[in-house]
């Protein structure tokens, strides 16, 4: 049974259309890369699946695990194994990133029918996953993203990742602006959570993210609509070539 399929998925933001029936099966235990300029609809197509009120659905079927998710809200997403990372994490003042970590995955209990989590059970729950990133312990105290740089963003987002454990993970061009040890610390998280029921779909621009994390699928977006799919020496065409050619 398929993780995620989507056929003919129409979306657009006002009158602008974007999404222009994209179809893509995701099997669990994949990993498929989307790759395309700007304006393709890449980040449009992370948006819908997590289902941000700003993109309207417009035609198209969207099932996660069998089940209809675009009659779900964002939250009932989130709680069924669907995630998304940030391009640009939200900052939120005055919530502590260890409270918010708590927080969420108690939402993610109850949905579940189960109780919430103690305080004992969550931090040895959180630390290893925390110093496996790099993360202190003040930044786990510090409000979530404030004063954070962009490479300790991402890690947050990867923290987030890792403590929740969804099923489907997507990456919206996680490796923007990050240095190589940031890059290689984004590589590692998706590397230790890759399993046979968990997927991943990774948006990016660059083959970089590549150089650690092998792909079963690396698939060209523009205008809307995929082009054209292969494996990981899709990446080095495009390095060589550019987009032109799919044109």
């Amino acid at each position: 049974m398929a993780l995620l399929t989507i056929e003919n998925l129409c979306a657009r933001v006002g009158d602008k259309e974007i999404l222009k029936d994209f179809s893509l099966t995701i099997n669990p235990g994949e990993v498929h890369v989307i790759m395309g300029p700007n304006g393709s609809g890449k980040s449009t197509l992370a948006n819908v699946i997590a289902g941000h009120p700003a993109y309207e659905v417009t035609g198209g079927r969207l099932m996660f695990k069998d089940r209809d998710v675009l009659k779900m809200t964002p939250d009932e997403r989130a709680n069924i194994g669907i995630f998304l990372a940030f391009q640009s994490p939200t900052e939120l003042p005055g919530v502590g990133s260890a409270l918010f970590l708590k927080t969420a995955l108690n939402a993610k209990r109850q949905a579940a029918g189960e109780k919430d989590i103690d305080a004992v059970s969550f931090m040895r729950r959180l630390r290893p996953r925390a110093t496996a990133l790099g993360i202190t312990d003040d930044m786990l105290k510090r409000a979530l993203n404030v004063g954070f740089s962009g490479g300790e963003k991402k890690r947050m987002e990867m923290l987030q990742m890792a403590f929740l454990e969804p099923d489907f993970c997507m990456l919206d061009e996680i490796d923007s602006g990050l240095d190589i040890d940031a890059l290689h610390t984004v590589s590692q998280a998706v590397n230790i959570m890759r399993e046979s029921h968990r997927s991943f779909l990774l948006i990016t621009h660059f083959q970089r993210l590549l150089n650690d994390i092998t792909p079963d699928y690396i698939h060209i977006m523009m205008d809307g609509r995929i082009v054209k799919t292969g494996d990981k020496t899709l990446a080095a065409t495009l390095e060589e070539k550019g987009y032109d050619i799919y044109r």
